[in-house]
């Protein structure tokens, strides 16, 4: 079976270098960008089956590259991430097609287990344990 892929957007190093630590020990294959540019053109060329995506990144902020995920592959799921608790923006990326947001600092437990429902739908025969 394929490893799922996520591609992992911040424009904080220290952050996608922890989630990519996290979800390869979950055993994902992960992608990183620090900029909407960047992260298109893996969605692009990946088709990573999950984003988690900044709300702020300088340039092109997430719910612009949220809006040009869903353009690429409305398929993609995206959970939000963010620092500031600016309700209309978490709002608008619901209705663009964001599964859910986390609010940093976020608890890594809550949005590995988020990851993991959505990408491994468990079922009976689920192996996963936090």
């Amino acid at each position: 079976m394929d490893k799922k892929k996520i591609l992992i957007v911040d424009d904080q190093n220290g952050i996608r270098i922890l989630l990519m630590e996290v979800f390869n020990v979950e055993g994902y294959q992960t992608f990183q960008a620090s900029n909407g540019k960047l992260a298109l053109e893996i969605v692009r060329k990946e088709a990573p089956d999950l984003v988690l995506l900044d709300m702020k990144i300088p340039g092109m902020d997430g719910l612009d590259i949220l809006k040009h995920i869903k353009q690429i592959d409305s398929s993609i799921k995206v959970i939000m991430m963010t620092a500031y608790g600016e309700l209309d923006m978490i709002k608008e990326a619901t209705d663009l097609g964001a599964l859910t947001h986390f609010t940093k600092p976020f608890d890594i437990d809550e949005l590995r287990l988020a990851v993991n429902t959505e990408l491994r739908h468990f079922g009976p025969n689920s192996s996963f344990a936090i």
